[in-house]
């Protein structure tokens, strides 16, 4: 193997897959990254694959001649960083070998591999026809409900975000147990696709592990760009084709939770205010609350048109404030996690935002006003003693 590649491109290249480097590897290769050097195609591919997340890029290459070798991720990506960005770098490799020297302006560098043969191949599974979303569409998807997974690993079901097609839409849908974010995409789709089926009634639905799924986003973030991604699922594998870039996932097993049940039907008490205002109250009195237990109080006054947001941490002191808002209902005080409302409403961009409930221990509803039911953010109250 031998070849000439720009020193930036590979450092960036380098950077995305050894996201996929496993930290803890279970055999020394999966420590790795797999080089591949085409001639036919002018190109050098680099994997990273820990066993559950695999992900695959390509940069251009002049390809003296084609081959095949891993190397130590953090290793090689410590030095290929530090390389001066003016200087191509030649990577040359003999047939049968594993030494791996890397030339640049300023030096050169040997590093020992290990063959491409122990590398395990990423489940590139792509029977049937897959699903074809566009990427802003589902980047804007995976930012409103990633945050609401469990990161408790005792609740694998609920360690992903659940994807479900229908239609022309998809809906992303999250939660921990103690909050629900679900967004409703209805442009996922690519023009001219349809959104297929795993049976004649029931519609696509697949759940991904928010590790893999966080790494998809980035991923497409990256590089803004408006050719639709390729989705297929099988087997318990997810495999996405984007660009020259391909990421592999396992799925999680089990059947994701009913949580359209969850969400009340009708709501005694409604209260619309600045969502910008709201957020810098909460996160001023949320210096107090985490003094204590993390805990808010809303108290809401239709007569006089505000809502109080306050905290108490006791034997350290007490905080409140009073915003402007439209309440509809009776008066009620209701307590919250004040992470949990401020990761709601980060997850929101409308200038106001409605808070719907019926009782101060009954769940709460969160969501952006004049979209109507785009997205949905569901959240306990907290039980507060008077």
């Amino acid at each position: 193997m031998k070849l000439v590649c720009s020193q930036t491109e590979l450092t960036s290249s380098l950077q995305l897959v050894s996201r996929a480097v496993a930290g803890r590897p279970t055999h020394p290769v999966l420590a790795n990254v797999l080089l591949t050097a085409d001639a036919a195609t002018g190109r050098l591919s680099l994997t990273g694959y820990d066993l559950n997340l695999g992900i695959q890029t390509s940069l251009p290459a002049a390809v003296e001649s084609s081959g095949a070798i891993t190397l130590p991720a953090r290793l090689f990506g410590d030095i290929v960083s530090r390389l001066s960005a003016d200087s191509p770098l030649t990577l040359s490799c003999g047939d049968g070998e594993e030494q791996v020297e890397l030339t640049s302006l300023s030096g050169t560098y040997k590093m020992r591999g290990m063959p491409a043969e122990d590398f395990p191949d990423l489940p590139l599974s792509q029977s049937g026809t897959p699903i074809r979303l566009d990427a802003a569409s589902l980047v804007r998807g995976l930012r409103a409900t990633l945050f609401a997974s469990s990161a408790d690993e005792a609740k694998q079901l609920l360690t992903g975000v659940h994807l479900s097609l229908s239609g022309q839409g998809l809906e992303c849908a999250a939660t921990d147990g103690h909050r629900l974010a679900v967004q409703r995409l209805d442009d996922a789709l690519a023009p001219g696709s349809e959104a297929p089926t795993a049976n004649a009634e029931t519609p696509f639905a697949v759940t991904v592990p928010s590790r893999s799924l966080k790494e998809l986003e980035r991923l497409l973030s990256g590089r803004p760009s408006d050719e639709p991604l390729s989705l297929y699922s099988e087997r318990g594998q997810v495999v996405v084709l984007w660009a020259d870039q391909v990421l592999t996932s396992r799925t999680i097993d089990g059947t994701y939770p009913n949580y359209r049940q969850l969400l009340p039907e009708h709501f005694s008490r409604r209260l619309v205010v600045d969502r910008r205002a709201l957020t810098a109250a909460l996160e001023r009195v949320a210096v107090l609350a985490e003094q204590h237990n993390n805990v808010v109080r809303l108290i809401s006054e239709p007569l006089l048109g505000t809502v109080q947001i306050g905290a108490d941490a006791q034997d350290v002191g007490s905080g409140s404030e009073s915003l402007a808002a439209s309440a509809e209902g009776e008066a009620i005080e209701i307590a919250f996690n004040v992470r949990y409302l401020l990761d709601g409403l980060k997850a929101i961009s409308a200038d106001q935002v409605v808070l719907q409930c019926n009782g101060p221990t009954t769940p709460a509803v969160l969501a952006p006003v004049g979209e109507d039911g785009t997205f949905t953010y569901l959240v306990m109250p907290v039980q507060i003693r008077s």
